[in-house]
């Protein structure tokens, strides 16, 4: 992607444009982003997706006297109110996972890198349905797709939230601007900015989320990919103490064996790659509850494609593949990097591959995280 062409989808601006004047600075408002965008499930489609195991959904109402009420999926049309009952709202998470129209309405977002990336969430509901005003800690773009809803917006000051409710609603939302919009619009908003927007009629929104781990858990994450330490590194080192002299006070904790602690997180730190390797894995890593169907009998790999599930990234000496690494280096690397960024190879450029990385990728389809046609 050339990331100095204006695109219609951010309003005639360009990717680099865009990622230095709006993104994480302040929202965009793009009319038609989309034009003649239709939605690419019907209601039917999605409230069916909405029953499936494994399809992380949500039931939110706004019920009277301001109560609102949250429940989890799956939900048979039994558990879900009538059409014609208004302030209902069904979210349906990771859509692009299991619906490959989705995935493909995603390439265009990637300007942004994969490891940001989270999914696309689509959003059905009735008359007046919404989840309230409240603030994300990530960044969206939010893309309407069917009928129109109101969205007001604001930079939020006060961000405490109501008490004893199940969603994280604003006590004091403090809205600035106003839109409508209609099937193709599309608003950008950056972390913190806070958003309420209500249905006008039936609605259906998509949402393009992206991830912003904390600090904290990325590192608790991190620290337990650190402690699968390779093969040739020493693990049979443990705390000796012949110096150890006899205490009167047995519970506290003895400062050589801190120290022990201490250096054994940075040897981990200190091998070389850890840290990248642990970091590629990390984010690389499916969202929990997906899986792969192995493939059937397969013969030569011609073309090949990665599934829409699979997430697939690199660094200067890694490939990362849903949680797993591996050292690249040569022209089998600059394949692999492009199989990452354009997500398929051709039987010409998968011809080109060594003998041990054409075995890595045969392992792939055989998986089910790639696909491939049979010679």
């Amino acid at each position: 992607m050339d990331t100095r062409t204006p695109l219609a989808l951010l309003g005639g601006i360009s990717p680099a444009q865009f990622m230095r004047t709006y993104w994480h600075k302040k929202p965009l408002l793009v009319r038609q982003a989309i034009p003649g965008f239709k939605p690419l499930l019907s209601r039917s489609e999605l409230l069916d997706l909405a029953g499936q195991d494994g399809v992380e959904s949500r039931l939110v109402q706004q019920q009277g006297g301001g109560q609102w009420s949250l429940a989890h999926g799956p939900f048979s049309r039994r558990r879900l109110p009538a059409l014609k009952q208004p302030g209902w709202t069904v979210l349906v998470q990771g859509v692009d996972l299991h619906v490959q129209a989705a995935h493909e309405l995603l390439q265009p977002f990637r300007f942004i890198p994969d490891a940001r990336l989270d999914d696309l969430m689509i959003s059905f509901a009735t008359d007046q349905g919404g989840v309230g005003p409240h603030f994300d800690n990530y960044d969206v773009f939010l893309l309407q797709a069917h009928g129109k809803r109101r969205w007001r917006i604001g930079r939020q000051k006060n961000l405490s939230l109501q008490p004893d409710v199940p969603l994280k609603i604003l006590t004091h939302f403090e809205p600035e601007e106003e839109y409508v919009l209609e099937p193709g619009d599309m608003l950008y908003l950056p972390p913190m900015w806070a958003h309420d927007g209500i249905a006008e009629g039936e609605c259906m929104t998509y949402s393009v989320g992206f991830r912003s781990p904390k600090q904290d858990e990325l590192a608790r994450e991190l620290f337990l990919r650190l402690s699968d330490a390779p093969d040739e590194c020493p693990k049979d080192v443990v705390y000796k103490d012949p110096k150890q002299t006899a205490v009167a006070h047995p519970g506290e904790i003895p400062a050589a064996l801190l120290d022990f602690a201490r250096q054994a997180l940075e040897k981990a730190l200190a091998e070389p790659l850890a840290l990248e390797r642990a970091l590629g894995e990390t984010l690389s890593d499916p969202k929990p509850g997906v899986w792969f169907e192995p493939a059937d009998d397969f013969g030569l790999i011609e073309n090949v494609r990665l599934n829409q599930r699979t997430r697939m990234l690199y660094d200067a000496q890694h490939i990362f593949i849903n949680g797993e690494s591996y050292l690249a280096a040569g022209r089998d690397a600059e394949l692999m990097r492009q199989l990452a960024d354009t997500r398929q190879l051709s039987s010409a450029e998968v011809q080109q591959l060594s003998d041990d990385a054409l075995q890595l990728l045969s392992s792939w389809v055989d998986a089910g995280w790639a696909h491939s046609t049979a010679g």
